[in-house]
């Protein structure tokens, strides 16, 4: 997704141009050995506004939440507290946000268990163990009105708690050919 695409996110690409100044957000998804891989990387194209970094450090913040809280024993709706309500971002409800602040099993299939929404962790909490693969989703419209943020990290449950085995730096925005 680029430019106005960015926001609301349609969850489907197009063949849209990407223009200097677009935001784009990929989600790439691999399969290796028959297992699955899943993570979103945004970038500034050429430049970035402050609105479209403000968007981006608000979806890292989310992130780096989420991720701190991971660890054996903790529940699905704990991570999924550390997430803003819908409402908060510029949704009407939770379904209508669904798929944005979001955390999915991997494995041999793309959205194994655990589920991590506020949409169903909130009343169905599931217990994370160590060994559990997951992939961490969120996104952040701007308060241009067009372009968003969307950052998606994978982690390993160990006994000490996350571990990113994305490699892709994720930290800041990263801006594509800048000028």
């Amino acid at each position: 997704m680029s430019g106005e695409r960015c926001n609301p996110h349609p969850h489907n690409f197009s063949d849209r141009l990407i223009r200097p100044g677009d935001q784009a957000f990929f989600d790439i998804i691999q399969s290796y050995n028959g297992y699955r891989t899943c993570y979103y990387r945004t970038f500034g194209v050429g430049s970035a506004t402050g609105a479209q970094r403000d968007a981006y450090r608000r979806a890292r913040e989310w992130m780096d939440a989420a991720i701190q809280l991971v660890k054996p024993g903790v529940g699905t709706d704990e991570i999924a507290l550390a997430w803003p309500a819908a409402t908060e971002f510029g949704f009407a409800d939770e379904m209508a946000a669904f798929g944005l602040q979001f955390g999915h099993g991997l494995g041999l299939g793309l959205h194994e268990r655990p589920i991590i929404s506020r949409l169903n962790s909130l009343a169905h909490p599931v217990q994370i163990q160590a060994g559990m693969v997951f992939a961490l989703e969120t996104y952040c419209p701007a308060s241009d009105g067009f372009s968003a943020a969307r950052i998606e990290e994978e982690v390993v449950v160990t006994e000490r708690g996350a571990e990113v085995l994305t490699r892709f730096p994720a930290q800041d925005l990263f801006i594509a050919n800048p000028y």
